[in-house]
């Protein structure tokens, strides 16, 4: 279908407004799928789609009353309907002193005259709390207009749009959109044995449905149609993916020799999980395997993830190869470089640290280590993906804290070497629904264990005055503490407490205790330098920002207090609480709030009844929406426009199923039924194949 401009009423003008919302042909425009729905029909059986201030009426024009003001002009038409209901309509102009004789309520006199049948759309004024029969009047139709059909007496498409663009005009554009796309008899995409399977509604009246439903079990019937067409085009894509994926085998294989491994374990100074001894053979029978390793970890906070990924890296380094683990700020790469340092000083492996930060002499030195193969093990951030980074026998890549990276980021780091065992870590729980929608099939290890020792957290929300009590009782018993703050520095648009200004009033709140202050833009000497006076308790208070969230380990600090918690999404409030409850000591975190919306309300309360990761990561997901949770936002291409991961998991399954059928049948989709789902197949993915991320 062709361009946008070329639609009946839009010209080029208007194709501009369309581009904002990245709607650049027809074909894009009847994928532009509605925001939300309103129930305008008369006498409407399902009232739910509507907010409550919302009015749906249709009546007879009653008289109508011009009403002049100081700065604004007012009209006035009284409604009634058949059962003499009556309402109070009411339009705002501003009043114009360059032009008196124009009239800006000259189209609605000549709407609203005496007896015509209009319907108007609009909310109740909520000034007045007695009469609830005064409306401000958003849209109105009158009953005989051909095109009233479209916008009134109907459950009625909102979409989401940009300025210069009414939902009435959109509406419009969508109905000569669907004619032309009729006009056109495009083919349905689906293969027929697949829609005569489920009882699918045909493409072409799903899409119809979609914008313009006849009944919410129309509206129903298409939306699971659309779905399940979403679903089964990702789950294609990465069948065929893997399918060239698994033709391409390793030129190198892993002996376990047990001359790093062994002593490494016995210097560790506690036994692993049972769960961790699951997960690393899982991980070891991978890299054993002749096919390049794709594996998900995933653990709660605290589970042990990091040394799981290190005998990883250690397996690696014992065959003479080398590894990557690339984490998303610097400070957590810091944290895994001074881990892997005192884990492994009894070894000889050697490992660098490369970041943005790093000197130039130093980067020079580490980038010739990876390039001649004498460095084993490199931790570091985006700095491992730039274009100068030149392995010797990189043959393992852990990416932590996967959803802080985009696909393309992920990919880069692959591209490092032709072969490559990946590992990607999350301290975000994925629900298997969103394990297998957004990785496909994908290998996912789980650790369901936290080490030996770990006591629960408690966590309340609390004021500033009680939170600094607690923080005092637990400095006198011997135990640290955190101070999280959300921003560095004031800022005039946002009303969140700064770490830089709060530090020096805390500092006079707690005067007989020693405090220090982290945040992201100090030098990574000085970071490192609060952080192991901080494990060496030459600090009571570390006041920081988030970026502590991940990587910390100071079993001795047993209180976090979160300033402006409502700021905060659920993941990160659950990580940042992971920085306490690390040692054999009871701890407590504690929420201070300031402005308190009801989704901050559910959040605080949500992060307080429960410690699971599993639980807290499918609320979080309820919440925010999967593609912000797992990164894919950063690239844009694997959201889904009317599929719903929680709400639909029965059709992901079926999709699933239904592509390891249709791929048995015609694994390259050559038969001429398959022909329109393999061209929309190449028109989704063709330019961005690599973003089909096995990982």
């Amino acid at each position: 279908m062709g361009s946008i401009q070329f639609l009946k009423g839009i010209g080029p003008a208007k194709a501009k407004l369309f581009e904002r919302l990245e709607i650049s042909s027809i074909a894009d425009l009847l994928h532009y799928y509605p925001r939300t729905y309103q129930d305008r029909r008369e006498d409407a059986p399902n009232a739910g789609l509507n907010p409550p201030s919302l009015v749906v009426f249709k009546g007879r024009v009653l008289r109508v009353q011009s009403i002049p003001a100081r700065s604004v002009l007012i009209f006035k038409a009284f409604l009634a309907d058949e059962k003499n209901n009556q309402i109070e309509c009411t339009w705002f102009k501003k009043r114009s002193f360059h032009s008196f004789r124009f009239d800006p309520f000259a189209a609605l006199k000549k709407d609203f005259k005496m007896n015509a049948e209009i319907w108007v759309i609009g909310r109740r004024e909520k000034r007045n709390d007695f009469f609830d029969n005064k409306i401000s009047v958003e849209e109105y139709y009158p009953a005989q207009a051909t095109d009233t059909a479209w916008h009134a007496g109907r459950i009625t498409p909102i979409y989401g749009l940009t300025e210069g663009l009414s939902n009435k005009q959109f509406r419009q554009f969508m109905q000569e959109a669907l004619r032309e796309a009729d006009a056109k008899n495009q083919p349905d995409i689906l293969p027929p044995f697949l829609t005569e399977k489920h009882r699918f509604l045909a493409s072409s009246q799903a899409l119809r449905a979609i914008h313009f439903p006849n009944s919410l079990a129309e509206l129903e019937n298409a939306r699971a149609r659309l779905a399940y067409e979403e679903f089964l085009l990702l789950a294609t894509a990465w069948g065929v993916k893997r399918t060239q994926t698994k033709v391409a085998q390793k030129d190198y294989s892993y002996e376990i020799k047990k001359h790093l491994l062994t002593p490494f374990r016995q210097n560790l100074g506690f036994e692993f999980t049972n769960s961790q001894k699951k997960v690393i053979n899982e991980i070891f029978a991978d890299l054993q395997s002749p096919l390049p390793m794709n594996r998900l970890l995933q653990g709660d906070v605290g589970s042990g993830k990091t040394i799981v990924a290190l005998s990883a890296m250690l397996l690696a380094a014992e065959n003479g190869y080398q590894s990557a683990i690339m984490a998303p700020t610097e400070i957590l790469a810091e944290q895994h470089f001074l881990t892997f340092q005192k884990t492994l000083k009894k070894l000889n492996v050697p490992v660098a640290l490369l970041t943005s930060s790093t000197k130039t002499a130093e980067r020079k030195k580490i980038l010739a280590g990876l390039k001649d193969g004498s460095i084993s093990i490199v931790v570091g951030t985006h700095a491992l993906i730039q274009n100068d980074v030149q392995f010797h026998a990189l043959k393992l890549a852990v990416i932590d804290e996967q959803h802080r990276f985009g696909v393309k980021q992920r990919g880069k780091l692959k591209e490092k070497t032709a072969k490559l065992d990946l590992l990607t870590m999350t301290a975000t729980p994925i629900p298997r629904t969103l394990a297998l929608a957004f990785y496909g099939d994908l290998e996912v290890s789980t650790l369901t264990e936290l080490p030996p020792g770990r006591q629960p957290i408690q966590t309340r929300q609390a004021d500033e005055y009680q939170a600094h009590h607690l923080v005092a009782q637990e400095i006198e018993k011997g135990r640290q503490a955190y101070i999280v703050y959300p921003l560095i520095e004031e800022s005039e648009n946002i009303s969140a407490k700064a770490v830089s200004e709060e530090f020096e009033k805390l500092k006079k709140v707690f005067p007989q205790f020693r405090l220090a202050m982290l945040h992201g833009q100090m030098s990574r000497s000085e970071k490192e330098s609060i952080m192991k006076d901080f494990a060496a308790h030459k600090t009571d208070i570390l006041v920081a920002t988030p970026v502590i969230e991940v990587g910390i380990d100071v079993p001795n600090a047993t209180i976090m207090v979160i300033e402006n918690a409502e700021r905060f999404g659920l993941a990160s409030l659950h990580q940042l609480r992971g920085r306490v409850g690390r040692g054999k000591h009871e701890s407590h975190c504690v929420l201070v709030a300031q402005n308190k919306s009801s989704l901050a309300r559910e959040r605080l309360s949500i992060i307080c009844q429960s410690c699971d990761g599993f639980k807290i990561g499918e609320r979080d997901m309820q919440l925010r929406g999967p593609g912000e949770i797992l990164g894919t936002r950063q690239s844009g291409e694997l959201e889904f426009k009317t599929a719903d991961l929680l709400k639909d998991k029965n059709i992901l399954q079926w999709a699933l199923q239904d592509r390891d059928e249709l791929l048995t049948k015609d694994p390259l989709l050559q038969r001429p039924e398959h022909a329109p789902f393999r061209k929309r197949l190449q028109e989704l993915y063709q330019k961005n194949w690599h973003l089909i991320d096995l990982s």
